[in-house]
């Protein structure tokens, strides 16, 4: 790719180069990310097969398939090889014409495939087949000698779930749950989720726990709630209580008072025979000196 740029000027391939790693790095995590970035590529340089491939992948990984294709064709007419017949046969069966991408799974084109790219073409020969209701001829497609052997490459495990799927569909549960545990042992990069296919042929269910923490969160909220409430309640009927018992207390001084004010009533009227001390204005400021107990005038000065 770095050498295809080069036929470029020197700050134009260097913007290109920039939204071609965009494209690699965001195609798994952000397909329409980096189907932007193919696209910003594509206006840079069009004429780079490099960036009609990134292209053309950007494009099929957001299911633009027509799009694809075309990018597919481009880059193959470019630089003249066959190395993109798999994935422009499965674009093919995106767009839906699967007998049409049967007719590439037999086209001379196929015998100049490296192993991986033929493998490749049966996977998307056998999901064409899958597509037209041929569920026994998908089985019959896959069978070949990558699959029987028991060597680990790249594409095994995709393979062996291929096979075990097409195996399921054909109402053949036992031997897709051999090939789902197969495709399993050959995953090492965790591409396929024959992990879960293989739990749900066994009737395994999982529960995720955090659901569970969640679910029975609101039940304890509202069980602090009920809690709160008749801690509440009893507050309430204490000071009910204490209110109540005030209210008595009070009673009883309001008695204790009249009582007092009838006992000054009774001491009022066995005084009424002594004479009274006259503290008025009018008195002699100096009376009090003869008895220090009586209480002086208030104009008395010192």
């Amino acid at each position: 790719m770095r050498q295809e740029l080069m036929s470029l000027p020197k700050t134009l391939a260097e913007d290109v180069a920039r939204n071609l790693v965009m494209v690699a790095r965001l195609l798994d995590e952000d397909p329409e990310l980096a189907y932007d970035y193919s696209r910003v590529a594509l206006r840079l340089a069009s004429r780079v097969a490099a960036v009609r491939e990134a292209a053309g992948f950007a494009s099929y990984a957001t299911e633009r398939y027509a799009e694809a294709l075309a990018e597919f064709r481009a880059c193959r007419r470019m630089t003249g090889t066959v190395d993109l017949w798999p994935v422009m046969a499965d674009c093919e069966r995106g767009m839906g014409r699967p007998e049409r991408a049967l007719e590439m799974a037999g086209a001379p084109e196929v015998h100049k495939l490296d192993r991986a790219g033929q493998v490749e073409m049966r996977l998307v020969a056998a999901g064409a087949r899958r597509d037209m209701g041929q569920n026994d001829a998908a089985v019959v497609t896959l069978q070949s000698p990558e699959l029987a052997s028991n060597a680990v490459h790249p594409w095994t495990a995709r393979l062996r779930y291929a096979y075990a799927d097409a195996l399921l569909a054909a109402g053949r549960g036992d031997d897709a749950r051999e090939w789902f545990a197969k495709s399993l042992e050959a995953d090492q990069s965790g591409s396929t989720d024959a992990s879960d296919r293989l739990a749900q042929l066994d009737g395994v269910a999982f529960v995720d726990a955090l659901d569970d923490a969640d679910d029975e969160q609101p039940a304890a909220d509202e069980a602090a709630a009920v809690d709160r409430d008749d801690v509440a309640d009893s507050a309430d009927t204490g000071n009910t209580a204490d209110a109540e018992a005030a209210a008595g207390e009070n009673g009883d001084g309001e008695d204790d008072e009249h009582r007092d004010g009838e006992g000054r009533k009774d001491r009022e009227a066995g005084d009424a025979g002594e004479p009274d001390v006259d503290l008025t204005d009018e008195a002699d400021p100096t009376a009090f000196l003869d008895d220090p107990f009586k209480e002086p005038s208030k104009n008395t000065e010192g």
